[in-house]
């Protein structure tokens, strides 16, 4: 029989996340995956991917994020509120990520995840890293990050836009040059100009 043991070594080598499929390379028969579970020693992080309960314990939610998802980058919400243009404490992690992503990965009970779903192409340019508690996420910077909330105006809260402009605006590290050229490639500069121009 498998012991805990060889899957403690698996996770210690693959980063803590055990998938399902390596699970299965060491023979592990499910009624004992079951049982590990039951009791306590293994918890489901989703379908196909398990962690060890003292491990998740430790380890942040930022860290989950980034080895579930090292394709995505932060945005929206959770991007405002990393550069203080929000003082609001996000409900879930959003994600911008390749449309043709599987869905799938994305039902999660734990950690709350809110996908926006881009173009190969969008997803090449205004992204940098971000230190997050223990570990570095990517993101989107500011420049890209305002061009994005003008992009989805409608859809946002409109008090947590107005702040986000507005420390936008008030920020030393922006560029405008910069912000201009995403908001070209965003298709959005007209609105751009429009709505931010008078403040620049």
């Amino acid at each position: 029989m498998r012991s805990i043991e060889q899957l403690k070594a698996l996770a210690a080598s693959q980063n803590g996340i055990i998938r399902a499929s390596d699970i299965a390379s060491l023979k592990i028969d499910y009624r004992l995956l079951q049982k590990w579970i039951r009791s306590g020693a293994i918890e489901k992080i989703k379908q196909g991917y398990y962690g060890l309960t003292e491990d998740m314990e430790n380890r942040s939610e930022a860290a989950l994020i980034a080895e579930l998802f090292p394709d995505g980058v932060i945005c929206m919400y959770s991007a405002l509120f990393y550069y203080r243009y929000s003082d609001r404490t996000p409900l879930n992690w959003d994600i911008a990520i390749n449309k043709n992503a599987s869905k799938a990965r994305f039902h999660l009970d734990y950690p709350y995840i809110q996908p926006y779903y881009l173009e190969a192409t969008q997803l090449e340019y205004g992204v940098t890293t971000a230190d997050y508690q223990d570990c570095a996420l990517q993101i989107f910077d500011r420049d890209r990050l305002i061009c994005e909330c003008l992009r989805y105006e409608n859809k946002m809260d409109r008090e947590i836009f107005n702040k986000a402009v507005q420390g936008y605006i008030g920020d030393a590290k922006r560029s405008i040059s910069t912000l201009l050229e995403y908001a070209k490639r965003r298709r959005i500069l007209k609105k751009v100009k429009d709505r931010i121009g008078i403040w620049l």
